[in-house]
């Protein structure tokens, strides 16, 4: 453990691989994406390993040379953790667990362990229980090995078999009950959701840790609870916002991020039936994270997946104050130029094109640009309002900054 200001940090080593389709930027992008995984979860990184292979070794993930480099490093400074940047199989992990003697995690069983830990309400609590109850169920084996028939003989036939059955039908009777308990509480919330009349609905969505909680305080007046770590927001809030003099609903979501493991996508997809719902998105990057071309990518894909992708969507470039770009030197005949050395004006004028214009860019903790995003969001709830209600066309007007 690492003690820093009466904290403690449990020691964590990450480990990833080199491969044809994941090179070494996007390898390293995905390590540092880990890293800030395991702060978040309470962790502290001393060391990372990666291995250049054509594909994960079915056994052990990466190669017996390596996992030598990892169990010395890990014994001689009495790490307590290791992480692994993929999903590992039940056979992998219970392999390299016996190898290297300690706690041995993949992303998903990291992600699943912050979700547990930052899940308030009743209803993200069971949504996390039933995605780590079907993460657990097929490597249950490997929690009853002192019971197993590992050597024949006399005395040897233990009821480790009949143990491992009698937790694998506790876990899928456990899976059911939580089922069951989501459906019963999905319909309150529907009820809920009906009971809100016919205001406009605006959905916040977006990359984990991109300044949606933080968007949805400025807006709304409200206190989400907004902090610089990934999945700050697992609940959804719903807020009424009035811009001007014109009422509708935002509500701001859990965040997406890359490998987001299958479990907490299905469990989690009633908690987007606010996204589903939704007349309008807006759709909030972090400008200043150098791969966000990618963090929106993401977040398309997992629109798709909910059958959202089609809906309107303002993208909204947050964190500008935080952007910095690599100053392209064009005298060097020899460098080539890469986005990279793009500044924010040109991002501008590439995304305003690329959205036909339907794109904003603000600093939400420093309200840069915030009366722009208010007159964008007016007019574009304008419409559908009237398009709803079209007798009240007169009463909200085209937006006035001088409007009362």
């Amino acid at each position: 453990m690492i003690e820093s200001k009466n904290i403690f940090h449990e020691k964590a080593v990450l480990i990833g691989v080199i491969t044809k389709d994941q090179d070494i930027d996007k390898s390293k992008e995905y390590l540092d994406e880990l890293e800030f995984l395991t702060y978040t979860a309470g962790g502290e990184v001393v060391k990372r390993f990666t291995q250049k292979m054509e594909m994960p070794n079915p056994k052990t993930f990466i190669g017996s040379g390596k996992m030598a480099d990892v169990q010395k490093f890990i014994e001689e400074n009495e790490v307590g953790t290791a992480i692994f940047d993929d999903e590992l199989t039940p056979a992998q992990e219970r392999n390299i667990s016996k190898i290297l003697n300690c706690k041995v995690l993949d992303r998903t069983n990291l992600i699943l362990d912050i979700f547990a830990q930052r899940a308030q309400t009743s209803y993200a609590r069971t949504q996390v229980e039933l995605a780590q109850c079907e993460y657990l169920l097929p490597r249950l084996k490997g929690m009853w090995t002192h019971l197993e028939r590992q050597k024949g003989g006399i005395g040897m036939r233990g009821p480790g078999e009949t143990e491992i059955e009698t937790d694998r039908r506790i876990v899928r009777d456990k899976i059911t009950l939580l089922k069951q308990k989501i459906q019963k509480i999905d319909k309150q919330m529907s009820v809920q959701r009906g009971n809100r009349g016919k205001l406009v609905r605006v959905a916040l969505v977006g990359y984990t840790n991109v300044g949606k909680s933080t968007l949805m305080n400025v807006v709304s007046k409200s206190k989400v609870f907004a902090e610089n770590k990934l999945f700050a927001t697992l609940d959804t809030t719903v807020r009424k916002v009035v811009v001007k003099n014109l009422p509708f609903l935002m509500s701001d979501t859990v965040g997406f991020i890359r490998k987001l493991p299958t479990q907490l996508v299905e469990s989690f997809k009633s908690t987007l039936d606010e996204v589903r719902e939704a007349d309008l998105l807006l759709h909030v990057v972090d400008i200043s994270h150098p791969n966000f071309e990618e963090h929106i990518e993401s977040v398309n894909n997992i629109l798709g997946e909910i059958d959202s992708s089609d809906k309107p969507t303002i993208m909204v470039f947050n964190k500008i104050d935080a952007y910095t770009h690599e100053p392209f030197d064009e005298t060097d005949l020899i460098a080539q130029r890469t986005k990279a050395n793009y500044s924010l004006d040109e991002w501008k004028k590439t995304w305003m094109s690329r959205q036909d214009g339907n794109a904003l860019f603000i600093s939400a903790l420093n309200r840069d640009n915030l009366e722009e995003f208010r007159k964008r969001v007016y007019d574009e709830v304008r419409k559908i309002h009237i398009t709803r209600f079209p007798y009240n066309e007169f009463l909200y007007p085209d937006y006035d900054e001088n409007m009362i």
